[in-house]
């Protein structure tokens, strides 16, 4: 591909806000037509823009998948599609033991099955354009902390099925890339933690005994981890690269930090890495707690 292009379709997944909604404007700026998909009209009428085609998607509801593969089948101007950026997620952190079984059943619905149901509908579009999967992971992808088990489970997941897909899929011309963000400022981030605050005041007395501090902890730290982070519209540039690249690399990361724990994650024992991760996260536990 080049960064040159004559008008040719784009889907992006979860484009209301943050990094989905930088992506689709970038991508359109470069001349492609961006379906970028919103769960609400409210959404659509904001990302509205001349190369920005809102479409409602959400990606666990079959029919929104069905509707979203007969648009692009039925393009007035038959243009090809050249990439799908699954980038739609949430995130809800809380301990292994206490966490709903229903809620880890929404986390990998929305993180993994979701995407799979997209690319399994976009394929055939691909497959005759000779087109790109790019699925937005996470350095959760690689290192899973303490509270993040459905979240990184869903994300190491999205990396196996990606790995698989890439190499049933090279034969045929069709690209899979892996992009791992790191600390991006973006609206999903805050909701996370937003999540993971109201979780806090639902867990029971004794499980609050027992995690309450951990649940602070990581909270302080991913306040502190988003507040560093890079833009979403400097991590909108990565994902573009991935997108557009001729020859695009199998994974990108963004952010220094997902740089370097990714490189971490591939070299170091696991108690090793155990040993790190308690000490980064030592800092932000309540004084009392450190204290003790």
């Amino acid at each position: 591909m080049t960064t040159s292009h004559r008008k040719e379709l784009i889907i992006v997944t979860g484009a209301s806000t943050g990094m989905g909604a930088a992506t689709a404007r970038e991508l359109g700026s470069r001349g492609f037509h961006v379906l970028a998909g919103v769960r609400r009209e409210s959404d659509a009428e904001r990302v509205r823009a001349a190369d920005l085609e809102p479409v409602i998607i959400d990606i666990t509801n079959p029919g929104n998948i069905e509707a979203l593969a007969a648009r692009v089948a039925g393009d007035p101007e038959s243009r090809p599609l050249r990439a799908v950026v699954n980038n739609a997620g949430i995130a809800i952190n809380a301990p292994v033991e206490t966490l709903p079984l229903e809620q880890w059943r929404r986390q990998f619905e929305v993180n993994l099955f979701g995407h799979i149901a997209v690319t399994q509908a976009v394929l055939p579009f691909l497959r005759q354009s000779r087109g790109r999967v790019v699925n937005i992971s996470s350095v959760g992808g690689k290192i899973a902390m303490g509270t993040y088990g459905a979240y990184s489970g869903a994300k190491f997941a999205l990396e196996a099925v990606s790995d698989s897909l890439r190499r049933e899929l090279a034969p045929q011309g069709v690209q899979v890339v892996l992009v791992e963000p790191g600390g991006v400022k973006t609206e999903m981030t805050g909701h996370g933690i937003e999540r993971a605050q109201d979780f806090v005041q639902q867990m029971t007395s004794s499980q609050r005994d027992v995690y309450g501090d951990l649940m602070q902890a990581v909270i302080n730290q991913a306040v502190s981890f988003t507040k560093s982070g890079v833009s979403a519209d400097k991590a909108a540039l990565v994902i573009a690269e991935a997108v557009t690249a001729r020859k695009p690399k199998t994974r990108y990361t963004i952010g220094r930090d997902a740089a370097l724990l990714t490189r971490l994650a591939r070299i170091l024992p696991d108690r090793t890495l155990d040993r790190i991760t308690a000490a980064n996260l030592r800092p932000h536990f309540p004084k009392a707690a450190a204290q003790r």
